[in-house]
């Protein structure tokens, strides 16, 4: 099925579930098809993890800086 864009438009919910029960659905304009309309296909699963083990945080990295306090919020003085 080619639609054109005004057309798409219009019923874009109607053309996604036609996608999703299966039917090929082109998008055009001025008669020319531009994209087709597909269902998703994820590329994998995320893995999580990756850089377990790779990763430092130093003992300090909550403690206060006073330099960057002063950059931030100014001086006391």
């Amino acid at each position: 099925m080619i639609v054109n864009i005004s057309e798409a438009k219009a019923n874009l919910s109607k053309l996604i579930d036609m996608v999703y029960h299966g039917q090929k659905v082109v998008i055009a304009k001025n008669n020319l098809p531009i994209a087709d309309l597909v269902i998703h296909k994820p590329k994998g699963k995320r893995q999580l993890g990756l850089l377990a083990g790779e990763l430092v945080v130093p003992d300090d990295f909550n403690d206060e800086d006073l330099q960057l306090e002063k950059m931030f919020y100014g001086s006391d003085e």
